[in-house]
């Protein structure tokens, strides 16, 4: 059991994660070493941590969002008054679809960020 617990590797994903995110300040010199092309190559505004968390709210918060406008528009157009609007709500859930999310929203290698 315990060799078991040992190999998943969601297990290593998580503690690779905690220790990323907890001990980044302390990996100056070893992310110098693998890039020393670059003046500052660990961020030092804010640290890793509440970047972290900062990402991890945005998401929550647009999932959630999407989430009720998604179920919303779904409930809507399944009623006998929104029927009308099916058709246009399947073109705009196929295009959402078509598009990632970096390539709407930017975000790409050369948005400049």
């Amino acid at each position: 059991m315990a060799r078991r617990i040992l190999t998943d590797p969601l297990l290593w994903c998580l503690l690779l994660l905690l220790a990323l995110l907890f001990g980044m300040p302390h990996m100056t010199r070893f992310f110098a070493a693998l890039f020393p092309a670059l003046e500052r190559p660990v961020y030092r505004q804010d640290s890793f941590a509440a970047l972290a968390f900062a990402h991890l709210w945005l998401v929550l918060t647009s999932s959630v969002i999407a989430v009720i406008i998604g179920v919303g528009a779904g409930i809507g157009v399944t009623r006998p008054a929104g029927r009308a609007f099916r058709p246009l709500l399947e073109t705009v859930a196929a295009v959402g679809q078509t598009f990632p999310p970096v390539a709407a929203g930017g975000g790409g290698a050369g948005d400049g960020l």
